[in-house]
């Protein structure tokens, strides 16, 4: 994510709930047989303790979605295939605003209930630990634009001609229900329809378009896991583009016409930092790329979706650089809570240094040197550790991305080019399609380069408080 610029209650409509229904779903013996226990609401991150849910693990979303720009509009059908991580007599999922009409699982008619941002379920039969089971969620209504602790928009934004979903970090429970935290991920299919004469772009390849009665719809398909922040959906008159990089790789660029001839030169890069990008982090983690470019304005930041990250208007290479390094640093390894978003961007900034020093910009440790000297007496800068942000309005500061990029470049000093490439790209390879924190990153750099003492990089650089004494 680029949000700021480095140098660069309802209840079903048919059957009302009554009080003992309610307190019901609140313990967990109604009946002689039960067993287990409601899966809990919120994953207690250290920073939105309430995203996510406990009980359960998804494997797949399906989301069957219909949007008209002109009232507004939302309905959607989700199918959520998971599998009970214990015995289970109810279950949470998190999704904000919006109309519940129904609820199965497993294809019985399950009660349910609102409480702000968890939709508790409690289904016709408990299911058990290692159970798979599908929850279909039928809703509609007109979804939210969240504002996050930072101040920044996410959820669903309204845009001149239809709508742009982004979620880091709680967004995308405007749109449908999950289990909105970057611990679970999960594979997707994404079917838009629109009114006829727009497009709907979004995760992954898309499998199928067809028009009927005046609507057309776009059927998308993300196999390898994702995220629910990194899920999105574009819907707008775009120009599209496909392409094929050398060895294969599907590429599928959706621009608003306003921004084609503006971003003409920039996206002919996109096969030469694709490359370059695979040359010093390890094969491309998924099946295809490109990008959405939509108008200046529509979002107040870039965004790594996956497989095709969002611009608000046409970037900057570095930018461009920035969100595709974040295929292997956000999307493929993904933060295991929120306090770990340093993870992302400090690898996605530091990808950005690499690009100037090797395409006859400043090197790598000149841009270390003119941060650490013109950010002397900067709060903004040293105010807080990249590891450990101070709270929810501060993850995506600057901090997290410029002195995250510095620990980078610190364990590069200190162990040399060769192995610094072996650990950035062991580290991509080891968590690919995974999660990992902080604690497992300093362990992973410390079995590398076992000769190496980097106590004093993470004691200073990366936990410490204030301006390092010493560059």
């Amino acid at each position: 994510m680029v949000s700021w610029r480095p140098t660069i209650t309802s209840v079903p409509r048919r059957v009302p709930l009554v009080p003992s229904v309610l307190l019901c779903l609140a313990l967990t013996a109604c009946d002689g047989g039960v067993h287990g226990t409601p899966g809990g609401a919120g994953l207690r991150d250290p920073y939105f303790p309430k995203a996510g849910n406990g009980g359960y693990d998804v494997g797949h979303y399906a989301l069957d979605l219909g949007y008209d720009p002109g009232t507004g509009e939302l309905t959607g059908t989700a199918v959520i295939t998971a599998r009970a991580t214990r015995d289970l007599t109810a279950f949470d999922l998190d999704l904000r605003g919006l109309d519940v009409d129904a609820v199965t699982v497993e294809g019985r008619t399950a009660r349910w209930n609102r409480a702000g941002q968890e939709l508790t379920v409690r289904p016709h039969d408990d299911l058990a630990e290692g159970e798979t089971f599908a929850t279909t969620v039928r809703y509609s209504g007109r979804p939210e634009t969240i504002t996050d602790p930072d101040g920044s928009e996410e959820g669903w934004l309204r845009t001149a001609d239809g709508a742009l979903a982004l979620g880091e970090p709680v967004g995308s429970m405007a749109w449908f229900p999950g289990d909105d935290h970057p611990s679970d991920k999960a594979s997707y299919d994404i079917t838009v329809t629109v009114p006829k004469g727009l497009q709907a772009v979004s995760n992954g390849e898309l499998r199928s378009e067809t028009t009927k009665n005046g609507r057309t719809t776009f059927a998308w398909r993300t196999a390898e896991p994702m995220a629910t922040y990194l899920a999105t959906v574009a819907v707008g008159h775009y120009t599209v583009t496909r392409s094929t990089l050398p060895g294969g790789l599907p590429v599928y660029t959706a621009v608003d016409p306003t921004q084609v001839r503006a971003s003409r030169a920039v996206l002919a890069k996109l096969p030469e930092i694709i490359a370059w990008e695979r040359y010093n982090f390890g094969p491309y983690p998924f099946s295809s790329t490109g990008v959405i470019i939509d108008r200046p304005g529509d979002a107040g930041y870039a965004l790594e979706t996956q497989n095709r990250p969002v611009f608000p208007g046409t970037p900057d290479t570095e930018t461009l650089v920035h969100e595709l390094a974040h295929q292997w640093y956000g999307d493929s390894v993904t933060p295991r809570t929120w306090r770990d978003m340093w993870l992302n961007e400090g690898f996605a900034t530091y990808a950005g240094w690499l690009w100037q020093e090797d395409h006859g910009g400043r090197t790598a440790q000149k841009i270390f040197d003119e941060v650490y000297a013109t950010a002397a007496d900067d709060a903004t800068l040293w105010g807080f550790a990249p590891a450990k942000p101070p709270s929810a309005a501060y993850i995506s500061e600057q901090p997290v991305y410029e002195r995250g990029a510095m620990v980078l470049h610190k364990i590069r000093q200190t162990v040399g080019d060769d192995r610094f490439y072996d650990i950035i790209q062991g580290w991509a390879a080891a968590h690919r399609h995974g999660n990992a924190d902080t604690a497992e990153f300093t362990a992973y750099v410390e079995r590398t380069a076992p000769g190496k003492d980097f106590s004093a990089i993470w004691k200073t650089w990366l936990y410490g408080n204030g301006k390092p004494a010493h560059p």
